[in-house]
């Protein structure tokens, strides 16, 4: 399973300009936590809920100012931009963290974790957003595919494969009709023992199985038949010694 199979298509994103209260609204309008940020359809970034938050929160105490001696003059205007951006690119977190269409599922959940996010945008080959991935699309790719795994066969329908194949063999000329003792099926096995008279034999006895629904392999036990010639032989009486 890949990050095609399980993204959300229909990706809702902003622009570097987009003012903070129309993010805002996208979120709560659409029921999302986060939208990319895009410039010619390309993600330059990420804007959460989480960023938001910041926007709306009483600002903090003022550090005395002995402390803020301990922040580096950055950190510190970084903080005034985040806590007073009005922009998508003011409190976007950059660079955008993206994963290719045909990325495994097992990888998308080790980039989120190893990360710390809650979702990737996805992207084809030439970097433009196709989708998006979420935590909640991962169970939900996980759930389907816990559903489309075959159920293990059961003894009924064991039972079930091998009448069948006993009644496909009974309505073939060429078969050599095998002791019911000779069929032995088990969780969709089919076992074949006996002896067969010729190779042809053999492997048309082999396909009516592997035909029949719900058998999932032949495993062939049988024997050859000693032909003719040999048994003529080996019944000639010995000549005479000399």
């Amino acid at each position: 399973m890949i990050a095609a199979d399980i993204m959300t298509k229909d990706v809702v994103t902003v622009s570097p300009d987009t003012p903070v209260t129309e993010i805002a609204r996208l979120l709560l309008e659409k029921r999302i936590s986060a939208v990319p940020v895009v410039v010619d359809g390309k993600p330059v970034g990420m804007v959460s809920e989480g960023d938001l938050l910041r926007q709306v929160s009483p600002a903090p105490p003022r550090e005395p100012y002995w402390l803020e001696l301990f922040f580096s003059r950055d950190t510190l205007a970084a903080e005034y931009i985040h806590d007073h951006a009005r922009t998508a690119s003011q409190v976007m977190t950059r660079p955008a963290i993206t994963v290719l269409e045909d990325a495994l599922v097992p990888e998308i959940v080790d980039l989120l974790e190893g990360k710390r996010i809650k979702r990737v945008p996805v992207v084809d080959w030439s970097g433009r957003v196709v989708g998006i991935v979420s935590r909640s699309n991962l169970l939900q790719g996980l759930a389907a595919r816990a559903r489309l795994q075959p159920r293990p066969p059961s003894a009924e329908d064991d039972r079930r494969i091998r009448n069948a194949y006993l009644a496909e063999i009974g309505k073939q000329n060429w078969a050599d009709l095998p002791d019911e003792g000779n069929v032995i099926v088990e969780a969709g096995v089919v076992h074949l023992h006996g002896v067969v008279r010729s190779p042809e034999v053999r492997k048309a006895m082999t396909v009516a199985a592997l035909n029949i629904s719900g058998v999932h392999s032949v495993q062939d036990h049988m024997s050859d038949r000693p032909a003719a010639d040999a048994l003529t032989w080996a019944n000639w009486p010995a000549p005479p010694p000399p």
